[in-house]
């Protein structure tokens, strides 16, 4: 991580010290180190002349920024409509309660983080489960609990 967070610095000094660099920098900080951190945010509110509160804000107001350290592995559950009525919410809670973690949340061994979404398009592959870039269609909870074991 230490190593990620001085190439983002490094990389930070080449755009201009105003207000309008705050998205770019704050995509580019995740982009490098993962997720926004206490210390990225402080390092931002620095450069650009901003309270720690205002980098905060604008980073929790987009969707797009996270705040916990992400696992080796992301899992994605979809809970659009048509996941939802064929049992996305009931995956969701497996995740939940066999990996020990909350969505936004990272395992303890690191090795998945959890996120619920609103719809992965892909409906007609109902219930419908991403880890990392992997579509998995018509999952059921053996499918997942078998799904797992294949990321390391």
């Amino acid at each position: 991580m230490e190593k990620r967070f001085a190439s983002f610095t490094e990389e930070m000094y080449t755009y201009p010290r105003e207000e309008g660099s705050l998205i770019p920098l704050l995509q580019k900080a995740q982009s490098a180190c993962g997720y926004i951190s206490p210390a990225i945010v402080e390092t931002l509110a620095d450069y650009l002349q901003l309270t720690e509160s205002e980098v905060f804000g604008v980073a929790s107001f987009y969707s797009q920024f996270r705040f916990t350290e992400p696992g080796r592995h992301s899992i994605s559950v979809c809970l659009g409509t048509a996941c939802h009525v064929v049992g996305g919410g009931t995956l969701l809670e497996t995740c939940e309660r066999d990996l020990e973690v909350k969505p936004g949340e990272c395992t303890s061994d690191k090795r998945f983080d959890l996120n619920r979404v609103a719809c992965l398009g892909c409906c007609a592959l109902a219930p419908v489960v991403k880890i990392d870039d992997d579509i998995h269609s018509k999952v059921n909870i053996i499918k997942l609990k078998e799904m797992w074991s294949n990321y390391e």
